[in-house]
């Protein structure tokens, strides 16, 4: 009985080979993008999964005066961690990190840049669950200048050699020397924690930073009692900060718990968050799953009309069968089995789909994604039961509509196809292409947000400009880089810098002098050398420009932003910011001897997800610089960077030449932003393609039907032009109605998802015409294709059998 459904199946999927296609193509590339966006969400999910303790990060809320809004931040302070493990039972243990990025180490004659280490305290590997290779657990990073380098680091400076006990030196500071006490296993990729090597926390720390509360600086993780009450648990926060905090500074703060599960995918609303490799928006997973699923089931829909549309054609089969005493849940029975069937045959080609592009979602995801089918049994089972659900999801309606056919009526030639089931199969049509225009209509104002968010002027020029880190070895030396680097054509500016320009500036406490009392507020502040607004080309609009090689200006002069310069004078409505120049102004207790010198217009000196920031931009040249910023002329900029090296060269010979681009800098910022619209782009393609191959196939199915008709029409007079409207309007009007109603829905969630960025495009009207436009279009042609080819049909052929 198998055996002979087989053959039958077989049979008459290679009777209908164009349909039988159709849909196994549709199907195949629904499951592909499907399987694809699975591999992609679970490997988000899998971030920290390692690590099996109850594990939280403590984050901040700060809610400074003068701020435009409360920031979530992923910092806290000093003593935090162990006063939390002191005072609250529910705490069991934590650990404090700080990243430190590009540090120059060398053992003998080698010198090697590590990109990250991290200073941590020795309950690290208490906490975390990295597998430790060479050292003791417990005494790793217990005593000062202790140093654990994972495999790939102690690989690049010992090869073979033992590095257990080895002592490398930090030659881009103060020389520092590091004992190596312990070897530890690369950090995976689906670890938000990415790290080359660990550094003991007291190192650097000493014991009187446990009275340092107010500044906030490195990162701490909590592990927490199993089945502790974390809501229960913050509302104790308030009264821990009160009792060690000073005055009333403890108003200003907030704590909250964040589970180490939540830190990659759930932090897009956390600013400061300097440890999170990969940082992604889990609400996205959620879109690309949801958009998956539209694909899919737009393929079901492509099979569900299918068959009911070819159903005609087996109806004798039916009739015959009942009438020789076949039941109909048999017949449905075997009706599934066919679908399932073309379900496991459209799998194969799915993961053959897969297989072949997965290299190309990898780069685009920088995910180390990979479908390792035969190496993990139940992923196989996985798969097999994805393809019968799909089958029977698929081929479910068909059954039951073909086994309903009564044999009395099929066998005397009186079927009827009913309307019903007409206007059943123009539902699904019309289904399919809401889901392909509001995927048109998404990915359009996704890829015009995207293009807003890089094309818009940030309120600077970013391009052109190199930038290298500065240490306490090479600031001694930047006048003298500086004015080597402007000797030549090549180079047009040089500044420095505390921070880099699109990442969240530092805040500091601030005092303003104006004609009421004194106001203590916080803001965002860089500290720059004079020609840093220069550089940057960013406007003055009030007072002037700091002024070079001045001993009135030095540690003595702010310029800031229209959004403080506001912020300042939003108790005197009429008052202009030329009534600020000349105001005391500072922080740290220099208010009395700072003053406001200008006020430089806005600039987003961060990504367009953030709203500007109050900011005061300090010229203070003693206390050294993080970074040098040049810019090149743009005429030759392997010449500018050959020249650049070549001073660098000789003022620093010991110091790595690490450069990049500020662009390239902002272009990371976005990197996450630019994936969502080429992977909502790629899914609305294939929506797109397979709505296509399904009206192409009902289009098929509608001409061959009508055949006879159009013969006579052609005998009639009718003309070609005529003959292709009669057989596309139905359709036209099908995608017409879709178009309808995927507009509304599609507004609604581009609108909610504009939610997310400070800066954000207007929803153009004009885009739903176009994409509606578009439809109509791909629709027209994917129909037109059979309408002209049933139209220039000769009518004696198809008339000859009448």
């Amino acid at each position: 009985m198998l055996q002979n459904y087989l053959k039958i199946a077989w049979r008459n999927l290679w009777k209908n080979k164009v349909f039988s296609a159709i849909n196994i193509v549709g199907l195949a590339i629904g499951m592909a993008a499907c399987i694809m966006i699975m591999l992609f969400v679970n490997y988000e999910r899998s971030f920290d999964g390692i690590h099996q303790k109850n594990i939280y990060r403590l984050d901040e809320v700060q809610k400074f005066p003068g701020m435009v809004a409360p920031q979530n931040v992923a910092l806290s302070m000093f003593p935090m961690g162990p006063t939390l493990v002191k005072e609250y039972p529910e705490i069991r243990n934590f650990v404090r990190v700080r990243p430190s990025k590009k540090v120059a180490l060398t053992y003998q004659q080698k010198k090697i840049v590590v990109p990250q280490i991290l200073w941590a305290d020795s309950s690290f590997l208490q906490l975390f669950d990295y597998k430790l290779i060479k050292g003791d657990k417990q005494a790793i990073l217990k005593t000062p200048n202790s140093i654990v380098l994972t495999e790939e680091t102690a690989a690049n400076f010992f090869g073979k050699e033992n590095p257990m006990g080895k002592t490398l030196v930090r030659y881009d500071s103060d020389t520092i020397s590091f004992k190596v006490t312990g070897i530890i296993e690369n950090a995976p990729k689906n670890s938000h924690l990415q790290f080359d090597g660990l550094v003991s926390f007291n190192t650097f720390v000493k014991a009187d930073a446990m009275n340092n509360w107010g500044g906030n600086w490195l990162v701490t993780y909590l592990e927490l009692a199993d089945n502790t009450n974390i809501a229960a648990l913050e509302k104790k926060f308030p009264a821990f900060l009160k009792s060690h905090m000073n005055g009333e500074g403890w108003k200003f703060y907030e704590l909250f718990l964040q589970p180490l599960r939540d830190v990659h995918d759930n932090s897009t609303a956390i600013t400061h968050d300097y440890i999170n490799y990969q940082k992604f928006d889990q609400s996205y997973t959620y879109i690309f799953s949801v958009i998956a699923l539209i694909v899919l089931l737009i393929a079901c829909v492509n099979f569900m009309n299918l068959s009911t549309a070819k159903s005609s054609g087996r109806a004798k089969e039916v009739g015959i069968r009942k009438a020789t005493g076949a039941e109909r849940p048999q017949l449905a029975a075997q009706f599934i089995g066919e679908s399932i069937l073309l379900s496991f045959i459209a799998l194969i080609f799915a993961l053959l789909l897969v297989k072949l592009f997965l290299p190309y979602v990898v780069e685009l995801s920088q995910r180390e994604l990979d479908l390792a089918l035969f190496g993990n049994p139940l992923l196989l089972l996985l798969f097999g039961g994805f393809a019968v659900l799909i089958g029977l999801v698929s081929g479910i309606y068909p059954a039951f509509f073909l086994s309903a056919y009564q044999p009395t009526k099929v066998l005397k030639g009186t079927l009827e196809t009913g309307r019903n089931k007409g206007r059943f199969r123009n539902m699904l049509v019309i289904g399919q292409f809401t889901g392909a225009v509001f995927l048109i209509i998404a990915t359009a104002f996704v890829v015009k947000q995207l293009r807003f968010m890089q094309d818009r002027d940030p309120g600077f020029t970013r391009e052109q400009v190199m930038v290298l880190p500065l240490n306490s070895t090479t600031n001694p030396k930047y006048d003298a880089i500086k004015q080597e680097l402007l000797s030549n054509s090549l180079i047009t500016a040089v500044t420095a810098s505390q921070q880099r320009l699109g990442n969240n500036l530092h805040q500091t406490g601030v005092k303003f002098h104006g004609d009421g009392p004194v106001r203590e507020m916080a803001t965002s502040q860089v500290i720059v050398d004079p020609d840093y607004l220069t550089l940057y080309k960013i406007p003055i609009i009030a007072g002037r420009n700091f002024l070079k090689d001045s001993k009135t200006d030095n540690a003595k002069a702010y310029i800031i932003n229209e959004t403080l310069a506001k912020e300042l004078l939003k108790e005197q409505p009429k008052a202009t910011m030329q009534s600020l120049i000349g105001r005391n102004f500072g922080f740290g207790g220099m208010d009395s001897l700072g003053r406001i010198v200008g006020v430089a217009k806005d600039f987003n000196f961060n990504s367009l997800h953030h709203k500007i920031e109050t900011l005061c931009i300090f010229d203070q040249k003693d206390w050294g610089f993080d970074e040098i910023s040049i810019r090149i002329s743009g005429k030759n900029n392997p010449a500018a960077i050959a020249f650049v090296k070549s001073v660098w060269a000789k003022l620093a010979p010991d110091q790595p030449f690490d450069y990049t681009f500020l662009d390239e800098h902002f272009a990371e910022l976005y990197r996450a932003d630019e994936q969502v619209s080429e992977i909502v782009g790629i899914l609305a393609s294939l929506a797109i393609i397979i709505s296509c191959l399904g009206l192409f196939g009902l289009a098929s199915f509608s001409a061959e039907r009508r055949i006879k008709e159009i013969g006579i029409r052609k005998v009639m007079g009718a003309s070609v032009t005529g003959i292709i409207a009669l057989l596309s309007k139905d359709f036209l009007k099908l995608v017409l109605i879709a178009i309808l109603i995927a507009a509304p829905i599609a507004w609604y969630a581009i609108n909610k998802w504009l939610q997310d960025f400070a800066y954000r495009i207007s929803i153009d009207w004009w885009v739903f015409v176009l994409a509606g436009a578009l439809a109509i279009l791909i629709a027209l042609l994917t129909v037109s294709f059979q309408s002209i080819k049933a139209a220039l049909m000769n009518p004696v052929k198809s008339l000859k059998t009448e």
